[in-house]
């Protein structure tokens, strides 16, 4: 049973970001600080990707473990209400699957940084773009 009235969880889940949320503005801010320079949430790409790098065509997706369905403790479903939740969670779990996909399909190199690992996946995904970045250096200089 919820402890709050109707009306304030709907105020509250009104208030629930899905853009420039705390952990997409931790993976922008490294991205930036970096020297790469990136796009947001492309409307003509399959999913609208959190960061797209188009130099590199790597598109990130940055997921809460929650709402995106991780297998970590953050990633639980909730046991109340779980008809609703499940349906819910699985639809976000099926958009995902075809964003990236679709991604893929058009030539986009997909980076998903989850909630729970995002210094790691953070420091991964800097890794592989000064990587590329290193490598397209000394390919312009032969």
């Amino acid at each position: 049973m919820d402890r709050v009235a109707p009306e304030t969880r709907s105020r509250n889940m009104s208030r629930v970001r899905n853009r420039d949320t705390g952990p997409e503005m931790v993976v922008r801010r490294a991205l930036h600080a970096r020297g790469f320079r990136y796009r947001l949430h492309r409307k003509e790409l399959p999913g609208r990707p959190d960061v797209i790098l188009p130099r590199y065509r790597v598109a990130v997706l940055v997921h809460g473990c929650f709402w995106h369905g991780h297998d970590c403790a953050r990633g639980k479903r909730p046991a109340s209400n779980r008809e609703f939740w499940t349906a819910k969670l699985d639809r976000n779990l099926e958009r995902d699957r075809r964003a990236e996909a679709g991604l893929r399909e058009l030539g986009w190199n997909v980076w998903v940084i989850w909630e729970c690992g995002l210094e790691s996946g953070v420091a991964a995904l800097l890794a592989e773009l000064e990587a590329r970045r290193n490598q397209a250096s000394t390919d312009s200089i032969r």
